[in-house]
């Protein structure tokens, strides 16, 4: 058991730049793609993949003047906040992973053929988002079997949410096959932001305001090209945290890139999960006479390639940095946090139909969500972590604490009950 457990986490290890295209070649040979184009599927989907995750962390790199301002701030907090890979490599370790993520692969595949869900998550990498929850469950509990059963019922739950949203992510990003798969947006931030912006529909005036980056960039010619909009932004952030004019320039540029880099980008592994979702189309309807499409799953990093989702994440870095202050008895400082602020804005954006002023509600009321429910438990994530290989000094929290319906669900009920 511990060889099989050793080689999930040496697969996982691998990173999903590596993992996309072997499960998708795998994938396009189970619908019947002959092998050249099935390899070809999986090569442009991680080549997409790839390059996807060298532009974010471009972002991440070109905002780290911006981050090392805001870190000044961050004295005096007895909580460390630890980001989503410590987490997530955390999770791969406990002792049940082993059986949950073939348990989730050949559920999802019963569930598919036998017409209950017509989406097929291959985001193999995300599963952390069902362990962590899992992971936290045997920790509360000390039983593995819940927790193993935590994160099989989060990773069902999460087919149905994301064949919801399925038709109106494919539309508005133009990912027309796929849909996400990734619990905390699928099943989380988008029924929030849904909900709000049904809430903002009744509110005479206030549903009468729209920031449409289409339409702005209609009126203001050249300055609403994503590339200008990128520049703009980044003098935003600079001059906001007093950044030197080499830095400033530095920031503008880099931003400017990835507003140009992220769609290009996600259009390359569209060139790759067509074919495969034409394919599984095609398979299910010889198959089970199937009339309906079938989904493929994908990371929440699939939307980021509208120009909305880094003017709002620009916007929220400070917003973000500000609500520390604010939420009562504040243990931990986001710094952390300033770096997954971008997963946040495509389900906003996309519920919010591209309207920045919708987006930017729905962004700042499910961010000060995070905040205060990642400080809240703060507890449970130290104690989840215990059971892990990973060890940390003192009390520890991370977003997912904060934005995985698992996590809070599992919290509320340990503090309540417990």
């Amino acid at each position: 058991m511990d060889a099989l457990l050793n080689f999930f986490q040496g697969f996982v290890n691998l990173g999903a730049a590596v993992m996309l295209p072997v499960v998708i070649a795998i994938l396009g040979l189970f619908f019947r793609m002959k092998f050249g184009q099935a390899v070809k599927a999986g090569l442009l989907v991680g080549i997409g993949f790839q390059g996807l995750s060298l532009a974010v962390n471009l972002l991440t790199t070109t905002i780290q003047p911006v981050m090392d301002y805001y870190e000044e701030m961050g004295s005096g907090y007895d909580v460390l906040e630890i980001g989503f890979a410590a987490l997530g490599g955390a999770s791969w370790t406990v002792p049940f992973a082993v059986f949950a993520i073939p348990a989730i692969v050949i559920i999802n595949l019963i569930l598919v053929r036998a017409k209950i869900t017509k989406v097929l998550n291959v985001d193999i990498w995300n599963f952390m988002h069902f362990l962590v929850p899992g992971a936290l469950a045997y920790a509360l509990f000390g039983s593995a079997v819940v927790g193993f059963l935590v994160t099989v019922a989060l990773s069902v739950v999460t087919l149905f949410f994301s064949q919801w949203l399925a038709p109106k992510w494919g539309e508005f990003f133009g990912l027309e096959g796929t849909t996400c798969t990734t619990l905390a947006f699928a099943s989380w931030v988008y029924p929030i932001s849904y909900l709000l912006n049904k809430l903002i529909d009744k509110i005479p005036g206030v549903n009468k305001i729209d920031l449409d980056m289409d339409k702005v960039g209609e009126k203001l010619g050249i300055f609403g090209d994503p590339a200008i909009i990128g520049i703009v932004v980044g003098l935003f952030l600079s001059v906001l945290t007093k950044q030197d004019v080499s830095s400033l320039l530095t920031i503008c540029m880099g931003i400017a890139a990835v507003m140009v880099l992220i769609p290009r980008m996600v259009g390359i592994m569209m060139e790759g999960l067509t074919p495969i979702g034409n394919a599984a189309n095609e398979y299910m309807k010889n198959k089970l006479g199937e009339d309906e499409d079938v989904y493929i799953g994908m990371d929440i990093a699939l939307g980021l390639g509208d120009p909305a989702c880094i003017t709002c994440t620009a916007i929220m870095i400070p917003l973000t940095i500000a609500m520390a202050f604010v939420i009562p008895d504040m243990r931990f400082f986001p710094l952390g946090i300033l770096a997954e602020v971008c997963y946040l804005a495509p389900m906003c954006v996309l519920t919010g139909k591209g309207n920045i002023f919708r987006s930017l509600i729905s962004m700042i009321i499910i961010m000060g969500l995070t905040l205060f429910f990642a400080n809240m438990f703060a507890p449970e994530a130290t104690q989840m972590m215990s059971v892990t290989s990973v060890d940390f000094d003192g009390m520890v929290t991370a977003s997912h604490f904060g934005w995985n319906p698992g996590n809070i669900i599992i919290s509320f009920i340990h503090k309540l009950f417990f």
